[in-house]
């Protein structure tokens, strides 16, 4: 399965090609660069009104009728910001364009603004690409990796349950995995119901061809640091016997967007050949309603051998991560992630831009948030609160799946997490919405990696890559 458009020629070295110039202007330094303009070009940015506000552009005459230029608002002209490039990246005509400066920072939003995911839609004669040329080569690979992974999370976030159910969730693994020489084994049946009966009790109540799996990828030199990146693969989420309404229902195609951010995140991983044992896990399923589905009521025994009650059937994504957490951690990584379309509760408290970001350990902490804002991919770190755990207390159980009351929610969610990893392995557990509400440039409404350049990063910066050469 490819979903994702080639962005790979969409940036180029600059060679000294025939190319419009893109001229950055902000706000503090537009009256000096107004001043510099020939007359023509002066006048042409008066007449259209040019500010300099971030993304306006203004389209300036030079000598001859192809020779024209582009002068694009942005925040600060010297420090550009990943997105800064992609209202231009949107508008502009197909052709070549070179940016005065580097465009190192800026080369993300230039490729997301000409992704589409159209595979739903009446082939239309497409725009033309806008390649833009720099003569830092070098940063080339990674800004296309990066946009690849961001695609590949759209992508697959974007693509309906019916085209993307648990086994189709395995292939788009697969798929990935045949490029680097990965293995992937999926767990199903009987042994899943044996060996994860949690990711077995959410899916059972699916139909056969979507039935409920644990999916690994292993990768690297196994003498390499151990780190195990963890997704939330609900592929729909009905609520169970706990129905949602209509319309908490209408995005809940989405609820696999963990399983999408770590699997793009394993593709970065292994594209920069990064100096790790790489597990990957995702527990796939449909929460589906059936004879057989789970019940409001139920405990459940879980991998690590916890039992579980289960308080509300809409609460299941929290049970499936517990058993692959559980099953990651009993391999003694050196590092864990997850990510996970886990809580409303962190969409109340933070929207939808913020993924509640929640660690054991107060570097892994602070080296993300770092990498967060370095990037322009935020987070923010909400409490492992210890006084709450008594919330997640059963009568009949060892612990309960969905506290009552619903205070707190988000931290009682990582808190359950929290029973199914060793404390003693640093953990990351990342509650992201994986969903645009609305558009804006180089990011359309849809599908979104919320969080995935800050892992990205903050793992490059632990694990020096290897050189190919």
């Amino acid at each position: 399965m490819q979903l994702v458009n080639a962005l790979a020629s969409l940036v180029q070295p600059d060679r000294g090609q025939s190319a419009h110039a893109i001229v950055p202007v902000d706000k503090q330094g537009l009256e000096d660069w107004l001043k510099s303009l020939p007359p023509r070009a002066k006048t042409a940015a008066a007449a259209q009104r040019f500010a300099a506000k971030p993304g306006e552009l203004a389209v300036l005459p030079g000598d001859g009728a192809e020779d024209w230029s582009v002068a694009v608002g942005v925040e600060k002209a010297d420090a550009l910001g990943p997105w800064c490039l992609a209202k231009a990246a949107e508008s502009l005509p197909e052709g070549s364009y070179r940016l005065e400066g580097s465009p190192s920072g800026a080369l993300l939003g230039w490729l997301l603004a000409q992704h589409r995911f159209d595979r739903y839609k009446k082939a239309e004669i497409a725009a033309g690409p806008r390649v833009l040329l720099t003569g830092d080569a070098a940063r080339i690979d990674e800004a296309v990796h990066i946009a690849e992974a961001v695609a590949l999370v759209r992508d697959l976030v974007n693509t309906p349950t019916e085209d993307m159910g648990p086994a189709e969730l395995q292939q788009a693994v697969e798929h990935v995995a045949a490029a680097f020489g990965a293995t992937v084994t999926a767990t199903t049946g009987d042994a899943l119901e044996d060996g994860y009966p949690l990711v077995h009790a959410v899916g059972r109540a699916a139909a056969r061809e979507r039935s409920p799996r644990l999916i690994e990828l292993e990768w690297g030199n196994p003498a390499h640091p151990r780190v195990a990146v963890i997704g939330k693969g609900v592929c729909f989420d009905t609520g169970g016997l706990d129905i949602k309404p209509a319309s908490g229902m209408r995005l809940m195609k989405k609820d696999m967007g963990g399983a999408a951010h770590a699997l793009a995140l394993a593709k970065l991983i292994m594209g920069a050949r990064l100096p790790v044992r790489l597990h990957l896990l995702i527990p796939a399923v449909e929460n589906a309603i059936s004879a057989n589905a789970i019940r409001p009521g139920d405990v459940l025994r879980s991998r690590k051998g916890l039992t579980v009650e289960v308080s509300n059937t809409d609460a299941e994504g929290r049970l499936i991560l517990a058993d692959a957490l559980a099953r990651a951690a009993e391999e003694s990584p050196a590092l864990m992630v997850d990510f996970a379309t886990l809580t409303g509760a962190a969409r109340v408290a933070l929207g939808p831009d913020l993924p509640a970001t929640f660690a054991n350990d107060d570097r892994l902490a602070a080296d993300l948030l770092e990498a967060g804002t370095a990037e322009a991919d935020p987070l923010w770190r909400m409490p492992l609160w210890a006084g709450y755990d008594e919330m997640l207390r059963s009568d009949i159980a060892d612990i309960d799946n969905a506290p009552e009351g619903g205070m707190a929610g988000s931290v009682t969610a990582a808190l359950f997490l929290q029973h199914f990893v060793d404390a003693a392995t640093p953990w990351a557990h990342l509650d992201t919405f994986a969903w645009r509400p609305a558009a804006k440039p180089g990011r359309p409404k849809g599908g979104e990696a919320l969080g995935l350049r800050a892992a990205w990063a903050m793992l490059r910066t632990r694990y020096a890559p290897v050189s190919s050469t």
